[in-house]
């Protein structure tokens, strides 16, 4: 089973890569973020004429998540994430699909910070890990997949001297990031490249891409029962250079 995720950057504007992507790559799951569009105008004709079932939540020009699924249509577990009930940003979908419990991430960027920004990311990842110990008693195969926009280790940058000072690589953001694997859930790609230098995101300034300035951001975090059937993870760095691509590249993982 291939589960994957992929901040498309936009839906309707990315629709011809997605297309391409689910075609040539044929994913079992595929976890969206930023989809950017509201529930009314997700395009699931589109999508259900490449063969899969769908579950969003949709939010006008920014956010969104999704849920795809080859054969199949997820079954909704959860809508947003619960804890703060002011919270009207569309970033967590949570659904049952194919023996599998998967959860799509869009997670706060932070910055600037210091400022509310950055609290409110670090209060949703104070929420993330209540969410993810409520997952865990289960005691089910799941994934927690998606944009973390975290950069956990300096080993998942080009440069710590230029990501120093940004939300992403924050001490207060990557404590929070190692608490969820302080649990006990497994950061699959990190687990496969213990010696980084794995990116799944470039910039389209300064010419990110071409320099393969680079760092990793997107995230597979595994349960025990999930982690056992661990195969594979990597990246489908190609579809970054791709023409009007998306700024993130798709990051997957195999299970037994």
């Amino acid at each position: 089973m291939r589960i994957a995720t992929f901040n498309i950057n936009g839906i309707k504007a990315r629709l011809p890569r997605l297309i391409e992507w689910l075609d040539e790559t044929r994913p079992d799951i595929a976890c969206l973020q930023e989809i950017k569009t509201s529930d009314e105008t997700f395009p699931v004709k589109d999508i259900e004429a490449t063969g899969y079932g769908a579950l969003w939540h949709g939010q006008k020009g920014f956010n969104g998540v999704a849920i795809l699924a080859r054969g199949a249509t997820p079954v909704e577990v959860l809508r947003g994430l619960p804890g703060e009930a002011e919270d009207e940003h569309s970033r967590y979908i949570e659904a049952d699909v194919h023996g599998v419990r998967v959860a799509s991430i869009y997670l706060p960027n932070g910055n600037p910070q210091p400022g509310p920004k950055f609290d409110y990311k670090l209060r949703w990842m104070k929420r993330l890990r209540a969410r993810a110990a409520e997952i865990w008693a289960e005691e089910i195969p799941a994934i927690l997949a998606g944009d973390y926009n975290v950069i956990p280790y300096d080993r998942d940058t080009y440069s710590v001297r230029a990501m120093q000072d940004d939300a992403l690589m924050q001490p207060e953001s990557r404590a929070a990031y190692r608490a969820l694997t302080g649990d006990g859930w497994t950061d699959a790609l990190a687990s496969r490249h213990p010696e980084g230098g794995v990116w799944t995101y470039w910039d389209y300034q300064m010419n990110a891409w071409p320099r393969n300035a680079g760092f990793r951001i997107d995230h597979l975090l595994l349960s025990p029962g999930a982690a056992d059937r661990l195969t594979d993870a990597q990246v489908d760095k190609e579809y970054r250079g791709r023409e009007k691509a998306s700024d993130h590249a798709p990051v997957w993982i195999e299970l037994r």
